[in-house]
């Protein structure tokens, strides 16, 4: 593990009324030495906060970290230490990458969600010499035990499980400033929150002697908005769509929702998927994963789509293709992947059946329309955490799984670490690309070239006892690639 130099935080724990954890004292040897106890509110949130921690501040005046109990980090240390195990791809570049500290200069903030498998990227990046503040980009994602780890590590890390909207916005704008004082010069993010809040509130960091040098994306939503930023011409740095890179959305978008899907759903409502109807709004890559997710343990699923293709691909697959004013009385469950919003609405829920399950695994939680469920419901009922049960008009009852946010880190723990391995280290490579070669990606999205596409997937291989096939170099003329790749052209889709 490489160490983060700066700064620390404590052992020693203060709470505030809702019971999160900030520092106090010497929970590492670097701690500063001039620190100062305040007490947050609304100077701190600048919002109607709920709660009133006590968060110890660095030299600089500002925040070590905000968690929601710091005394889980040594169960945070265990898991972690377990993915990295599974963790391959991320090991790999450490060990190869360690030595020469590509990132050594970079202050790279990330808004992604805090879970053990994000820790592992979080110590990748400080062993190839960047320094690291963290938020999570969803409000109830975080695994408050990775978070409490990072903490007693000395990273300024600002999330815990169940933040409300404003205190999601503040824990992202403390990632902006580091412990020295200065500013973030790299953005690794997820669905483009930290994004957008660079871009409008902080416009000057793309200037100055140490500008922002680019920014890598995670998700489908994310990559949208950066298209649509180009494309208006508000993007003020280049980035890199990590999403489409084949080792992410071929692997983290499909097979991490075909295991994670079913998982939040089960643990929510401990319901026998077997012998029910599921409907699937949405054919992508998360659609697919989570078509086969319900298939795998015995739902008829149905699938809705706009696009002709996805249709047609549903079809040839043997899943039933229709509108969801068709299928919503005959379903039961209903999950909605599309990345667009007003999916599930008003007229859709008085159809459901009784206690049918609605829940969503597109990145934001515009795709299921709780706000009317909220505003119009005779009842609403919280069964347990993320598990919310309403009560119709007509008598009927609708449960809602992580209040319409990502089920599979609401009411689970997503996807699993070996293909987060695959994602994450897409997103080291990407930092490593924009950071190390500054005049090579001009302001636009690119995507990561598919040698290092490769590399990704190499790094995986001999944990699964995979052997790769060597071509001759009489095979590689004839197919005109490099015998050591990239073995496909960039138009090719696997």
């Amino acid at each position: 593990m490489g160490s983060f130099r700066s700064w620390a935080v404590s052992t020693s724990i203060l709470r505030g009324p809702r019971g999160h954890s900030t520092a106090t004292r010497s929970q590492t040897d670097t701690i500063a030495s001039t620190v100062q106890v305040v007490q947050s509110g609304r100077d701190l949130m600048n919002t109607k906060a709920r709660r009133a921690d006590i968060i110890i501040r660095n030299r600089n005046n500002m925040p070590a970290y905000k968690v929601a109990d710091i005394s889980l980090a040594d169960f945070g240390r265990k898991e972690i230490e377990i993915a990295e195990n599974e963790m391959p791809g991320l090991m790999a570049i450490r060990k190869k990458y360690g030595p020469l500290q590509p990132l050594k200069g970079a202050r790279i903030a990330g808004c992604l969600h805090m879970t053990i498998q994000t820790a592992v990227l979080i110590e990748t990046l400080i062993d190839l010499g960047a320094e690291v503040t963290w938020s999570s980009c969803n409000i109830f994602s975080t695994q408050d035990h990775a978070a409490a780890a990072m903490a007693k590590r000395g990273v300024p890390v600002f999330a815990w499980k169940g933040e409300t909207e404003e205190e999601f916005l503040w824990c992202i704008e403390q990632t902006i400033m580091f412990p020295s004082g200065k500013p973030l010069n790299m953005i690794l993010d997820d669905g483009g929150d930290l994004t957008e809040m660079v871009h409008s509130k902080y416009p000057q960091l793309f200037q100055g002697e140490d500008p922002i040098k680019g920014l890598s994306e995670e998700t489908t939503t994310g990559v949208h908005k950066l298209y649509k930023m180009f494309k208006d011409g508000t993007l003020k740095i280049p980035a890199i769509n990590v999403n489409d890179s084949v080792t992410k959305s071929k692997f983290d978008n499909y097979y991490g929702c075909r295991e994670s899907l079913s998982d939040g759903i089960k643990r929510a409502t401990d319901v026998m998927l077997a012998g029910k109807t599921a409907v699937v709004c949405g054919y992508g890559d998360v659609g697919k994963g989570s078509a086969q997710s319900l298939r795998g343990f015995g739902c008829r699923v149905i699938v809705t789509e706009i696009d002709p293709i996805n249709a047609l691909q549903a079809a040839m697959e043997g899943y039933q293709v229709t509108t969801l004013e068709e299928a919503v009385s005959q379903a039961s469950i209903f999950v909605t992947a599309t990345g667009c919003r007003d999916i599930i609405k008003a007229e859709h829920f008085m159809q459901m059946q009784e206690d049918s399950i609605v829940c969503n695994i597109g990145h934001f939680d515009v795709e299921i329309d709780v706000a009317w469920l909220d505003a119009n419901a005779v009842e609403k009922v919280e069964v347990k955490p993320q598990t919310d049960r309403y009560k119709l008009s007509n008598g009927r009852h609708i449960i809602v799984l992580a209040s319409g946010r990502l089920v599979n880190l609401g009411c689970a723990t997503g996807h699993p670490s070996y293909v987060m391995s695959c994602s994450f280290a897409n997103q080291v490579l990407a930092q490593i690309e924009l950071f190390t070669k500054p005049g090579a990606y001009p302001i636009g999205v690119h995507m990561l070239p598919k040698k290092l596409d490769e590399e990704v997937a190499a790094l995986h291989l001999e944990k699964l006892g995979i052997k790769l096939t060597k071509l001759s170099t009489v095979q590689a003329s004839y197919l005109n690639v490099d015998g050591d790749g990239p073995f496909k052209q960039d138009h090719y889709r696997y």
